[in-house]
């Protein structure tokens, strides 16, 4: 048991370390962002609950309406009205980078409890295509996530509701194209993986973009 929940949760916290250490300007206390996982470890409960109770209840019988549309959706929107209600505004939010930080570390605290129950159910033996494709590619929607919400709160004109606006729409493009692919049955293998060298190139993209913002930001309050 302790080797299986081992490897439910460490593909979570490495990917969560690379990206707080990929932050060489600033530190983001680790209080703060072991609270953001928290809050994302809370929210599967409640997602897990409404998609259990619409497949028993036959809410939503097109197949590609539920498993992707409404399953990734679902997924996305409380990862961002928990950045949005408990996080865009705390203290500790207070440069372009966080929002990434933020961003991937709500989306891994779902994706690793997700992760725990799918191999208590499936067993070990899944653990490692599980960490390559699902935990990663939540992380890099949170990554997309977060870096809008950054630019939506440090943004000096009038764009700070469409970055808001963004920070929803870009990672649910991304999830809704993950989950499309995987729906795809006998193809999907070919698909998969150019998507996730897309989604990795894009996401880093968006860390690369967000350190810029944060060594503007920092120069801009002489701190740097």
């Amino acid at each position: 048991m302790l080797i299986l929940l081992s490897a439910a949760i460490a593909p979570g916290l490495a990917l969560l370390s690379y990206f707080y250490l990929r932050n060489q300007m600033a530190t983001e206390p680790r209080k703060t962002l072991l609270q953001a996982f928290f809050f994302g470890t809370l929210i599967t409960f409640p997602i897990m609950f409404i998609q259990y109770v619409v497949k028993e209840e036959e809410a939503i019988t097109n197949p590609f309406l539920a498993n992707v549309l409404f399953s990734s959706g679902l997924e996305e929107f409380f990862k961002w009205l928990v950045i949005f209600t408990l996080i865009f505004r705390h203290i500790e939010f207070d440069d372009p980078y966080d929002g990434i930080l933020y961003g991937a570390s709500v989306s891994l605290g779902f994706a690793t409890i997700e992760n725990v129950l799918y191999l208590l159910t499936y067993g070990i033996n899944t653990a490692f295509i599980r960490a390559v494709l699902p935990v990663s590619s939540h992380a890099l929607f949170g990554v997309v996530m977060g870096f809008y919400y950054g630019k939506s709160k440090f943004a000096k004109n009038d764009k700070h509701i469409e970055y808001l606006v963004l920070s929803f729409a870009a990672p649910i493009t991304l999830h809704i194209t993950y989950n499309s692919i995987l729906n795809f049955q006998g193809y999907w293998v070919y698909l998969i993986a150019p998507f996730m060298l897309f989604l990795w190139w894009f996401a880093l993209k968006k860390v690369k973009l967000a350190h810029q913002h944060l060594v503007q930001h920092l120069f801009e309050q002489n701190k740097i």
